[in-house]
Formats: structure tokens, sequence, C-alpha cells
């Protein structure tokens, strides 16, 4: 039966004891991990978020309390009073940070009892039977790691930026739908029926007035929310370090206080030090170079762009990408002839068609062997694209021509990390940490027949991009910037728009009337009347930085509670029916009909 839990007070975590505390009576609190009873001796694994320590019970000392230890099971809660003391030589466990001492217990607590768990917390098991128990999961000291980490990259953030000028302000979670990039998450109003609020995908406008408000430097661990397909480092609500300045000149502004809190981070959580600047490449640069804009620069396999020396050539995909205004382009794999089959060469043309290429052109430089497409090309052009290669006997080489450009790119960049990962090419030790600027300002999507922003509208143009505005909007460059590390984007921002005139101008790029403009910004562009500061800002992913921090590549070990892939919650049952009186009560009529008829 469970004790009342009264007149005890910890003094000690777990995890933390050692032999220097050898002596100390002490009172320590956890769930019991594992329980060992060897007939007149009996042992106790007791564990909090600090870790596990042994507590012993002799019963020829205390025979009351060694059967009532005897009734102990896994996961109890237990409070357990008694005395440090060294274990013996041979009883030692290296492999425990507390397996130099252990606890002899002068009195035990149960104070609350549990069933037979559906996993043992010790134990791998599958990952939705984890999210179930989400409760009984975070039990598991790998979880409550990157928990901790994540606890920790949060208060060092917040330390760094007070000290850098910045105020945290809180902004609200119902605002107005601004619909411009991924879906959002709509909120029903009660009182004025019909209308909706909107869950914010990022704090961008607001953050923005309260740069036109005169706060001049804001921050915010700010709870994010976009209805999008999930993926391995996405959920449909996160978490951003979000901040905005006034009075910025450059991006280098902006990046300069970035960089500091990245640097920052990495020395006081991961005791990992940088002292150069980050490396700055263009967004050109990166795309030519490695096919992404978040670039994975730890290993090689560089994109190399072939389209001069096969302009000519009599090899149609080739000649028909570049007349169309595409290209050709490839990686170049040393050895790889050894490691790659037919098969393998063959599986990666099936790759490359899920980012909308129609195949690979592989050539296997083996001795004795000429690749097939070569039959095409004279001995000019042979020596031309061996010696852009650089190929030597033993290589292999891959192709991707397409009529886009972009195309050409996802496919062959991602191809390029593919082959990096079933090679292990890429050394996971390293930090590799860059930022990727000059971005274009507009995308066009030749299926709409418009532009879009590449980042979002209020991102400022270049200066001296800005007459390419009307006439040419595919060459402005913006004044935006990406940090990337290992691989992944960490975070993002840009210098904003701050001159009514522009940021109008940029509205009608995007195709949107007057009376659109009004209808969604209106608010907004208002406030640009009334004295706008120069400013920009950055927000970096929480969670992203969580998962880089603690080596996971899955976004749900580092968020307490997290969605599955259809976005639910498989805990609480969440998305899920509600009572037929909510739903009058806030003016909503149903076209799918509930399963249950609840509050009727």
């Amino acid at each position: 039966m469970a004790e009342f839990f009264t007149g005890l007070k910890r003094t000690d975590m777990c995890g933390t004891l050692r032999h220097k505390h050898k002596d100390k009576e002490v009172t320590v609190m956890g769930f019991a991990q594992k329980c060992r009873n060897l007939g007149s001796l009996l042992f106790i694994d007791l564990r909090d978020r600090t870790g596990l320590v042994q507590v012993a019970f002799d019963s020829s000392k205390n025979k009351e309390l060694f059967e009532k230890a005897a009734t102990v099971r896994n996961e109890y809660v237990l409070v357990v009073k008694g005395t440090v003391r060294a274990r013996s030589a041979k009883n030692k466990n290296p492999n425990m940070p507390t397996g130099g001492i252990e606890v002899e217990a002068s009195d035990l607590r149960i104070v609350s009892e549990a069933e037979t768990a559906p996993f043992s917390v010790a134990d791998d098991v599958n990952e939705q039977l984890r999210l179930k128990y989400r409760y009984l999961d975070l039990r598991r000291p790998a979880l409550q790691s990157k928990l901790v980490m994540r606890d920790k990259i949060a208060r060092t953030a917040r330390n760094y930026l007070a000290k850098q000028g910045f105020l945290e302000i809180e902004t609200p979670f119902l605002g107005k739908s601004t619909p411009e990039g991924a879906r959002d998450y709509l909120v029903p109003s009660r009182i004025k029926k019909g209308s909706f609020y909107a869950l914010p995908q990022s704090p961008q406008l607001y953050k923005q007035l309260l740069m036109i408000a005169g706060m001049d430097r804001y921050y915010q661990i700010a709870r994010c929310f976009r209805d999008e397909d999930l993926r391995a480092n996405r959920q449909p609500e996160f978490t951003q370090i979000d901040l905005e300045m006034s009075f910025v000149d450059s991006e280098e502004d902006v990046m300069e206080i970035a960089e500091g809190l990245i640097k920052k981070l990495f020395a006081d959580c991961l005791k990992v030090k940088f002292t150069e600047p980050f490396r700055r490449l263009s967004f050109e640069e990166a795309m030519e170079r490695f096919g992404s804009d978040k670039p994975d620069t730890r290993f090689g396999l560089e994109l190399q762009n072939l389209s001069a020396e096969v302009a000519e050539c009599g090899f149609g995909m080739f000649t028909d990408a570049i007349a169309a205004g595409g290209s050709v382009r490839a990686i170049t794999v040393p050895s790889g002839a050894a490691a790659f089959t037919r098969k393998e060469c063959d599986a990666f043309g099936e790759f490359v068609k899920d980012f909308g290429a129609k195949g690979v052109v592989s050539a296997l430089f083996k001795e004795g062997t000429v690749p097939s497409f070569f039959k095409f090309l004279n001995d000019g052009e042979i020596a031309a694209v061996k010696a852009r290669l650089s190929v030597k006997d033993g290589d292999a080489v891959f192709i991707v021509a397409d009529k886009s450009d972009k195309v050409v790119f996802d496919s062959l960049g991602a191809l390029r990390l593919h082959i990096a990962k079933k090679l292990s090419l890429i050394d996971e030790s390293k930090f590799d940490i860059l930022w990727v600027k000059d971005f274009p300002l507009y995308e066009y999507s030749a299926e709409d027949g418009r532009y879009y922003a590449m980042h979002h509208p209020f991102t400022s143009p270049k200066n001296e991009d800005l007459q390419y505005m009307e006439s040419n909007p595919s060459k402005v460059r913006a004044k935006a910037y990406d940090l990337v590390i290992n691989g992944q984007e960490a975070g993002g921002g840009s210098v904003r728009i701050h001159n009514p005139a522009i940021q109008k101008l940029m509205f009608q790029v995007l195709g949107m009337s007057d009376e659109e403009i009004k209808e969604r910004f209106g608010f907004f562009i208002e406030a640009f009347k009334y004295g706008t500061p120069p400013h920009g800002g950055l927000a970096f992913g929480m969670d992203r930085l969580a998962m880089l921090f603690t080596g996971t590549d899955n976004i749900k070990d580092v968020i307490a509670f997290p969605k599955v892939q259809n976005a639910s919650c498989l805990m609480t049952g969440a998305p899920d029916y509600v009572e037929l009186k909510q739903l009058k009560e806030l003016g909503i009529e149903l076209r799918a009909k509930q399963p249950t008829d609840k509050g009727e």
C-alpha cells in the first residue's frame, strides 16, 4: 500500500552521489528500475533524471525493512533514507557514474505503486507503443538527456540575447490568417461566428511591428504552427528562437549576432569552440557546387557542369536539355566503379526520379571498358569531359540532364548525399557550419504563371537589384541568409523591407491587387505610414538545433509530446470529435457526421 509523502525532504539526486559523499546521510527519491533479491541481501537501482544509484538492504541488520523492500516492483516510486558507503573493489561497477558507492538504507517509503508497464523503460521497443505511453517513454534516460539539452539550449540563448540588449516579448497565438506558404491552422470564433483566427506560422508580422513600435531588439522562444505534410525533421507545432533588431545596415549586422549565439551554444552546451568566422557561400555557388541551398560540405563529390563540353555532341538526351535552357551536370565518385554494381547504378536512376529527373547516365571507368555514351562524342569531346571530371581509372560518374536546372540540382544534389551515406564518406564527428546568402528574391512557377517569394514577401531586395523589380524579377537577389549545419537548415532570416513603396511593389510583383493587399495586410501596411526603422531578423529552429546537438535524426526525440506522421497524438487521441453543443456555439455545421452524438 502506498504511504503518505509527508515530512520528507530530498537531500540529493540519485545520479549525483560519488565517493566524496561517503558516510553522508542522504534522502533520495525516484523510480525503482531494477530489484535483485539475493536471499539475505537485496538491491534496488533507484532512478531519477540525473541517473541511477544502488540502494542496499541487509536482512541481518533490519529484517522488517528488508521484507518491505522485497515487495517493491519495477517503476514503484520510492523514498529512501540511508548512508552513502563505498562498494568493495569486486562490487564496483565501472560502467555507472555512481558505481563506486551505494546507499545503505535505513528507511524506505513506497509512495506510489505501479502496475506492470506495457514495456520496460530499459528496453528499446516499437515507436508507436512508446508514443502511446509517452509518459513512460520519457522516463528513459536517453530521452531525458535530450530534453535536458533542449533546456540548456533555451537558457543559453536567453542569457546571450539578454546580454546583447534584446527584450523577450511574447506575441499572440490568435491572429489573422495571411495565406502565403503553408496552410494555416484555423481557430473558429464563438463571438464573431463565421470568422476564424489563425495560429501563427511564425511571429513575422508581429516582430516587425515591434520594431515599428520602437522596441529596438526583440527575441522570443516562439511556438509556431503549420498544417503541412510531416517528415523526420518536421512537426505541425514547432519552436523557433526568434529575433529581430532595428537600425540594421546590412545582412552582416544580423548574421554577426546570430553567429555569436550559435558559437555560444556550441561552447556552453557541447564544449565545442569555433574561433574563425563561419564560411559564406552565395546561393549560386552552393547550387553550382553541391546542388543544394543547404549543402553538406563534410565530403566532396561536387557537381561539375558538362554543358559546354557536350553541347554539340550527338547524344540527344544531353543536347535536348541544353537546347531547352537546361544543363548537363555530373558527380565523380573516386573508386566508385569498384563500389557499385550495375544493379546499384540502375537503382540510382530510380532514386533521382523522385526529384523530377528522367534518370541517371552512369559511367563506370573500369580498365578495358568504355562508357556507353562516349560513342556519341568525338575524341575532343571525350577528352574535354574527362578533364572536366578529373576522371581516373576506377572512378564512377553519374550524370543528370534536364531542361530545368532546378531538376538537375535537386536530383544530383540528393544523389550526392545518398551516395556519400552509402559509402560512409561523411565524418559524423564533425560540425560543418556555413552561411548561404544572396538568395533569389522570387521563384517563378510555370504551372501557376506567377512569381512567389522565395522566403516571404517582407524580405528586402538587394539595393543594386532594385532596378530589376519590375523589368526582370528573376534577376533580383534578396538580403536573405540561412545558417546551415551538417546539411540542415538550422535557421534563416533577412533584412526586411521598411520602405512602403518597395513593399507595395513587392506585393504587386507577386500578383496581388490593391484590394488583396489591403485585405491581407492592411493593418501592417498602415503601420508603415508612421515611421519604420530599417530592421532585420532571423529565426533558428529550436527543434533542429536540439536534434543536431543530441545526434538524433528524428525530431520526435527532442519534443516532449510529439505528433506522428498523420499529425495525430497517439497518447491523447487528438485530434478528436467534439460535442455538437460546442459546434453550435461556434456556428459550425459539419458535412461529415460524427460517430457519436455527444451533447445531444
